[in-house]
């Protein structure tokens, strides 16, 4: 089977409130382009907005850029969010959030960090690398039919007896 190479678009921009509109407009072009579900690329407009939110509000305390990647696949999308701002502790703001009780009305929840819960929770998978600045990546597969299925003679299904 022929390895697909991804496209790749990038983006930098101000980490500016101003500048997310354009970041989420983006993704529902490309994810339109991809033939992503309008449920799919709603999720992904959300996520792909807490994430730039989270470098305009956290990553610099004057001016900065934030870098936002495309890899676009026949079966899914990454996109990555990338700044060169404050890093954070992966690690120490899941132990401070703790789990998330879903049965806990919504004015209960602790303040903070609910972005990247919200991210994981809309996205299929879900990478952060907080050596240098923060680097979030994002991915969402095509689902079902939304797949171009290119292979002939390959089937899951068990033959019939």
């Amino acid at each position: 089977m022929k390895q697909h190479e991804a496209d790749h678009i990038q983006m930098s921009i101000p980490a500016k409130p101003e500048y997310v509109g354009v970041v989420r407009l983006t993704v529902s072009g490309v994810a339109n382009r991809l033939g992503f579900s309008y449920d799919d690329i709603e999720d992904m407009k959300i996520a792909v907005a807490e994430a730039c939110t989270n470098v305009v509000d956290h990553a610099y305390q004057e001016g900065g850029t934030m870098n936002v990647s495309f890899y676009l696949y026949p079966d899914r999308m990454e996109i990555v969010v990338a700044d060169r701002g404050q890093s954070f502790d992966v690690d120490n703001l899941r132990d401070r959030l703790g789990p998330v009780d879903s049965t806990k009305p919504v004015g209960d929840l602790k303040e903070g960090g609910l972005g990247l819960f919200l991210i994981n929770t809309l996205m299929d998978k879900v990478e952060i690398n907080d050596e240098s600045g923060v680097v979030l990546m994002m991915t969402k597969f095509l689902q079902g039919d939304e797949v171009e299925h290119n292979v002939s003679g390959v089937s899951s299904a068990q033959p019939e007896q």
